[in-house]
């Protein structure tokens, strides 16, 4: 299967199916539908995007390079997310990657499809590493031209650096400026005289307007922004219908005594019910790509009969995931620095998204074979008394944060990340 299918999603199911349709008939079935509708011509993009399937261990050579990319892939990919979760209104996109990665688990019940963007976001990680490693020389240099005017601005060394620094910032501009042009590879901001001459080449042949814009669209097509951005705003309007009045009633409680408190008692009652049910619902509306789907609790009451410790364990490590999130907004950095913020929420929730759609796909496929009726009770009470703790923690965090009550309604682990 080539890249175009691989970054293509399958639609979602109609609302008449109450399931899922079987393994048989997954992802892979649906996305090469896609493929009569992109165009057959072949970009450097393209090219670049190969297959990423694991070498056997009897090439260790081939075998470790492949971990080493794929590894780069997976820290490019949550370094990507981080800094589009710190900017506002573009934190859906991160939010819609979240959960089209949980819907993937949950169509296909594989861990390894959890990451859409593996294709992509490399590409990103490179450009950064790239741009990084040109622009230090750069920056020690105008340190050294900065502190030479301070020591002695008439000197003969500092007239040099000073005649070196614009000399070589432009030859570095025209150097990276060109490597992007050529794919933004890491390999290709290493190699300046191959650059230079694969240009030389293309203007001969006049394809090189025509091969950039071709590389362009499909590189804005992988990433499918309109999709995941819609996937985005639907789970956090699911996820806000479910939490909205239990979180108000949770909140109104400003002593210890009288009608608030009882208030915020029956609020947080209703919270421990909702938080266990509305990443299940998220899971179902990632796997079938309905806004609908958010709200058929029947549905997902049903799937949880079939695998009720699977997602006793998908809950436990969601909420206990979440529990850093509020942590690190006791002290918020600069605007500039809040990626460092949403790194940990893309480093703590990532891994419990994956978990809720393998929980999820687990009881689709058992659906028809559901639990003792002593399993079940037995989930359902440990999953109330650990909300509970839960719940009892979350009420302190708006006395520890810089947003006061405003925290409480934030639920790092089925919203947007919202430090700002």
């Amino acid at each position: 299967m080539d890249w175009k299918d691989r970054i293509s999603a399958p639609p979602g199911l109609s609302s008449s199916q109450p399931g899922l349709a079987p393994a048989s008939h997954s992802s892979q079935t649906i996305l090469l539908e896609s493929e009569a509708s992109v165009s057959s011509g072949v970009s450097p993009f393209a090219r670049l995007l190969e297959s990423r399937r694991a070498p056997s261990l009897r090439q260790p050579v081939r075998f470790l390079g492949w971990l080493i990319q794929s590894l780069f892939g997976i820290v490019s990919l949550i370094l990507f997310l981080a800094v589009v979760a710190a900017i506002p209104i573009l934190n859906f996109l991160a939010l819609g990657y979240l959960l089209e990665a949980e819907g993937r688990v949950a169509r296909s019940g594989r861990l390894r499809d959890g990451f859409p963007l593996l294709d992509v976001a490399p590409r990103f990680g490179s450009i950064a590493l790239g741009f990084w490693l040109w622009l230090l020389p750069l920056r020690l240099l105008a340190d050294a031209v900065y502190e030479a005017r301070w020591i002695d601005p008439a000197s003969r060394a500092t007239q040099r650096l000073e005649r070196l620094l614009p000399i070589l910032t432009a030859m570095v501009t025209v150097h990276l400026c060109l490597a992007l042009a050529r794919g933004g590879s890491l390999g290709c901001f290493f190699r300046p005289l191959k650059n230079i001459r694969w240009l030389r080449a293309r203007l001969l042949e006049r394809s090189y307007w025509s091969g950039a814009e071709q590389g362009i669209r499909e590189f804005v097509a992988a990433l499918r922004l309109r999709h995941h951005f819609s996937l985005g705003v639907r789970g956090f309007i699911g996820a806000f219908a479910w939490l909205a009045m239990p979180t108000l009633l949770f909140a109104a409680a400003r002593k210890t005594a009288g009608l608030p408190i009882l208030v915020t008692l029956c609020g947080g009652l209703l919270l421990v019910l909702v938080l266990g049910w509305v990443p299940f619902l998220q899971a179902r509306l990632a796997a079938e790509n309905r806004l609908g789907a958010m709200f058929e609790f029947r549905e997902v009451r049903r799937l949880r009969k079939s695998a009720p410790l699977c997602w006793l364990l998908a809950v436990v490590v969601t909420c206990t995931l979440s529990l850093p999130l509020y942590l690190a907004n006791v002290v918020l950095p600069p605007a500039d620095a809040m990626w460092l913020v949403t790194l940990i929420f893309i480093v703590s929730i990532y891994p419990a998204r994956l978990l809720v759609g393998w929980a999820y796909s687990r009881a689709l496929r058992r659906r028809d074979h559901p639990a003792g009726f002593g399993w079940r009770w037995l989930a359902s009470g440990v999953m109330l008394l650990l909300l509970g703790a839960y719940v009892f923690l979350l009420f302190f965090t708006q006395f520890i944060g810089e947003h006061g009550k405003l925290v409480l309604f934030q639920h790092h682990a089925l919203q947007l990340p919202m430090p700002f």
